[in-house]
């Protein structure tokens, strides 16, 4: 099956899968398969008897999945990475790619309600199988959960006040549509930068809806675990929340303070940074708007001494 164009435009796509450095026999993991752009792109790499899994849980992207014997699409989030793999016999592979944030299919479809240019119903589901979306947020969280959203997530200075605006309308009408949430922040939100806050806001629930914060988490933690010594890990970051634990987890397998040193004065850790920070070009940028802030960092699978 072709790939639709329009579905997700891959970022920075020879860079994150040269960072694997296949191996044509290899096993590889692809968590965010999307439009399978990154996934096409490791299996014109592998040989007869190299192995590609992809997960999304995203319904849409399974119209995506490649004819090929060597592939196979699992229909999951990918915090459950090593429970299904685990589920097809494999233990350990030899690379994986993560392209983490939302594709251009979910923000360009209206009525996925990811994006702030369409009026359509709060939703922000990535996998639209899940209960909780972005009306029922907004319409029950707590005032302090929903200012810890804003404020962890969104990273607003208005959180508090517009936790404040969100109870107060919510009491009068449900809160449903974009445009609802619109003219509940309005009065908060300065027109010369009403589209740099909006993101953020929708950022906030987003993130929240989808847990993004937790999987990203367990899924580094089961990275290392499967990863095979040599192994690559490939992640593309598009903001800090999501840059800052790729970062730490890569450089000392911690998401937080520094590791334990032995009485040497050296420290144990699972992996060794590959090359630098990989930004796109100005090029890939003026194609994709999209790619602006991302962030490619590549790590291998180290012996811990």
């Amino acid at each position: 099956m072709t790939q639709p164009i329009s579905y997700h435009n891959p970022v920075l796509l020879k860079e994150t899968v040269e960072g694997l450095h296949i191996h044509p026999s290899g096993v590889y993991v692809d968590v965010t398969f999307g439009g399978g752009g990154h996934s096409r792109e490791i299996l014109s790499r592998l040989g007869p008897k190299g192995k590609l899994y992809a997960f999304d849980q995203d319904t849409d992207a399974l119209e995506n999945t490649i004819d090929d014997p060597r592939f196979m699409l699992i229909h999951q989030n990918f915090g459950y990475m090593k429970r299904f793999l685990r589920l097809y016999g494999v233990k350990q592979v030899d690379g994986i790619l993560a392209d983490l944030g939302v594709s251009s299919h979910q923000f360009d479809e209206a009525a996925r309600g990811f994006s702030t240019r369409f009026d359509a119903r709060l939703d922000m589901r990535m996998n639209q199988e899940q209960e909780l979306d972005a009306v029922i947020v907004l319409n029950t969280y707590s005032e302090e959960d929903l200012m810890r959203i804003f404020k962890s997530y969104g990273e607003l200075r208005i959180a508090q006040r517009l936790a404040q605006r969100v109870v107060t309308a919510r009491e009068e009408s449900e809160i449903i549509s974009v445009a609802d949430l619109k003219e509940i922040c309005a009065p908060l939100v300065p027109e010369r930068i009403e589209h740099k806050l909006m993101a953020q806001v929708f950022q906030a629930i987003r993130i929240e809806v989808n847990k993004e914060m937790e999987v990203l988490y367990d899924f580094l933690r089961q990275s290392e675990e499967i990863l095979k010594i040599g192994g690559r890990l490939s992640v593309i970051s598009y903001h800090s929340l999501e840059d800052r634990p790729v970062k730490r987890f890569m450089r000392n397998g911690l998401f937080e303070g520094e590791p334990e040193k032995d009485v040497f004065g050296r420290s144990s850790v699972p992996f060794r940074k590959i090359g630098k920070m990989i930004i796109p070009s100005r090029e890939e940028i003026k194609l994709n708007n999209r790619a602006r802030s991302a962030k490619l960092r590549i790590a291998e699978k180290i012996e811990r001494e």
